[in-house]
């Protein structure tokens, strides 16, 4: 539960972040009503803060010109927050220099109290973030392009990598991010391809936000998208079964990623696209249904070779 001078804080922080706010809006992000906004402006006010407002149900607020508030001010929630980010960010991999981050950290713990720059310092020294990162992460400019060409709604001339080695450079209309098993994603449409499309940023070898805008589609699952352009992509082997359980049963037991799922009669037909058959008939095997195998062939040799080995291993363990 927030303390009162955290929100009263937390007011003063807004207003000095944007020209104006209305009640109905700082209301909103402190969730309060607007009553009680009303009565933090006084508090305020009578702190001296010069705080103007116009006079109405929804009248604005708004710091008066020139007024300059105090050296930065964090609860400990916001100095926590801010800590943890930035432990995170060097953890990703960004191409942000370590002496960034680092100062970053000093100027925060610089502004704190004493008892809160120890928390701080405790959370900093003990705490290790294991992240999966597979790779070298995109460079910091890569991100904020595309995150501005989002933002603003502006195409995107980039070059592009695929995994087996093609390259091709196309015009492409971005409605997210998305950071995923160690890798960030840009998904939106691809006028190449006349579709949507899904890339992965550090496969990205150039890029260039155009002047063109674009409308994205209106409630976009920019994660959900980007889960099925994964399951997508192409591999070596193309795996194709028939679950026998519901479309609710799959989608409990089979990440988004891993595969395409569509009702089939009375079960789910499953295509997984994979470079090696070996882990796709273990997954399968562990799955609490049953399956039929559609394509390839050569899966019946994988499932085989599991079963001889469970045969082998179980008849060993007999006493």
């Amino acid at each position: 539960m927030y303390h009162p001078t955290t929100r009263l804080l937390t007011v003063l922080e807004l207003l000095q972040a944007h020209p104006q706010l209305s009640g109905p809006e700082i209301a909103q992000r402190l969730e309060v009503d607007v009553r009680t906004v009303r009565r933090y402006i006084v508090m305020l006010q009578d702190l001296g803060i010069p705080i103007e407002g116009e006079r109405g149900r929804h009248g604005a607020y708004r710091l008066r010109p020139g007024f300059k508030l105090p050296p930065m001010m964090f609860t400990d929630e916001e100095a926590l927050g801010l800590t943890l980010g930035l432990l995170i960010t060097r953890r990703l991999g960004l191409s942000i220099e370590t002496p960034a981050i680092e100062g970053a950290l000093a100027k925060i713990e610089r502004v704190l109290p004493d008892v809160l720059r120890e928390r701080v310092q405790a959370v900093q020294e003990s705490l290790l973030i294991h992240l999966n990162i597979h790779h070298a992460a995109p460079s910091s400019d890569l991100i904020v392009l595309f995150s501005t060409a989002v933002q603003q709604k502006r195409s995107v001339e980039l070059t592009y990598t695929t995994w087996n080695g093609e390259i091709s450079t196309r015009q492409f209309d971005p409605y997210g991010l998305v950071m995923h098993g160690g890798f960030w994603y840009t998904v939106g449409y691809c006028r190449l391809r006349d579709d949507l499309r899904t890339f992965r940023l550090d496969r990205v070898t150039n890029a260039e936000m155009l002047t063109e805008s674009f409308t994205p589609p209106a409630n976009f699952d920019t994660v959900g998208q980007v889960m099925k352009g994964i399951a997508s992509t192409p591999g070596t082997w193309r795996v194709e079964v028939i679950l026998e359980a519901t479309f609710e049963q799959a989608v409990q037991q089979i990440p988004p990623y891993l595969g395409l799922m569509e009702t089939f009669g009375e079960g789910v037909y499953l295509t997984i696209y994979t470079q090696k058959l070996d882990w796709v008939g273990h997954f399968l095997v562990g799955l609490d249904f049953d399956f039929q195998i559609c394509h390839p062939p050569e899966l019946r040799k994988v499932l085989r070779h599991l079963a001889a080995k469970i045969t082998r291993i179980v008849e060993a363990s007999e006493i």
